[in-house]
């Protein structure tokens, strides 16, 4: 069987990952200079990482999500066969510094944008 098979290799969205990888650092209140010390790569390349410009290594990948305290299917996960769980938690996420006013109108676009879904 060929390992390198296009059916067992997978599509890895690296904007979506740089965009996480973004988030988690502002998140963090880190910026890209402190990210890229801790990480051991260059400042251009953490930009380029972030801005989805550019691939990015498994033991970059590793270096990064440790920097930033977060887990690798976090960093990755929609690369992965996602289950219920790792969308609940984005959800839980999404919401989590939002005011009760921000949460019912994100509840509000959710609810239509599933009405509309279905129909």
């Amino acid at each position: 069987m060929d390992r390198h098979n296009d059916q067992f290799t997978p599509k890895l969205d690296y904007a979506a990952i740089g965009r996480r990888i973004r988030d988690a650092r502002k998140k963090l209140g880190m910026t890209q200079e402190k990210l890229a010390e801790l990480t051991g790569l260059s400042v251009p390349h953490v930009s380029n990482i972030e801005n989805g410009k550019t691939k990015l290594s498994l033991p970059a990948l590793v270096m990064i999500a440790n920097a930033l305290e977060s887990s690798l299917d976090a960093l990755v996960h929609d690369s992965l066969k996602v289950t219920q769980e790792a969308f609940d938690k984005d959800f839980k996420d999404l919401l989590e510094d939002c005011s009760m006013k921000e949460k019912g109108f994100i509840y509000n676009l959710a609810k239509e944008a599933k009405n509309g879904l279905r129909k």
